[in-house]
């Protein structure tokens, strides 16, 4: 499993995207990352976009409290989880993989 840093009522860990893909999916871990295929192209913050409306959708969370905290231009991005805790990320992340 991947390390999930969890302070202040948030959650945070790595996601590397594949951008173009055939479906929005988690399609494994990359190192520290969990790997995430996207339909969406890397032009305009479109992936940015993406991996906020999968991860809101997956975790039945709204899309404020998804962020990219890090990582914006390029394939590995940092993302942070407010209203959820390590664990329940840790058990929704498990079965998918």
């Amino acid at each position: 499993m991947i390390p999930i840093r969890e302070s202040a009522g948030a959650v945070a860990f790595a996601v590397r995207v594949h951008p173009r893909a055939k479906q929005d999916a988690v399609t494994g871990i990359h190192g520290d990352a969990l790997k995430l295929s996207l339909t969406a192209p890397p032009v305009e913050g479109r992936a940015n976009l993406a991996v906020v409306e999968f991860f809101a959708s997956l975790l039945r969370l709204p899309r404020s409290s998804i962020t990219i905290a890090a990582g914006q231009t390029g394939r590995n991005k940092v993302v942070r989880i407010t209203g959820i805790t390590a664990a329940a990320l840790e058990r929704k992340l498990s079965q998918l993989l």
